[in-house]
């Protein structure tokens, strides 16, 4: 059992460590991966676990709207998309739309990508 606990040990000192922009990013995928762990189970017929799931991804998006800089303009065109995420999965949680999800989970992938652009350019500018 020493394992699970050492790979817990691990993954806790990453975010522990990481730098507020690693933060945002692994936020981005685990919203990704909850969103397709949901999209699985819808597919499945599993309705408690794509409810779990999607709560989760709602929550995530909760969390990062809640860090946004409104004194930044850009900062309304994220509270912007994140208040649409969220319309949008409360849809796909109540009708269990797996389609939903996929939209959601392109567009979450579209941002995390770009924001995985956006921390490349900076680190070169280092």
């Amino acid at each position: 059992m020493a394992l699970p606990r050492g790979y817990a040990q691990y993954n806790n000192s990453k975010i522990m460590t990481a730098a507020p922009a690693e933060l945002t990013l692994m936020l981005y995928d685990g919203a990704i991966k909850f969103c397709n762990i949901a999209i699985a189970a819808i597919e499945q017929h599993d309705i408690e676990k794509s409810h779990i799931n999607i709560i989760k991804v709602e929550k995530i998006i909760d969390y990062l709207q809640s860090t946004l800089d409104m004194k930044y303009p850009v900062a309304e065109h994220f509270e912007n998309m994140y208040n649409y995420f969220q319309r949008r999965l409360i849809e796909a949680n109540l009708n269990k739309d797996a389609e939903i999800l996929e939209e959601v989970c392109t567009h979450l992938r579209s941002v995390r990508d770009t924001w995985k652009e956006v921390m490349r350019v900076n680190k070169e500018k280092v």
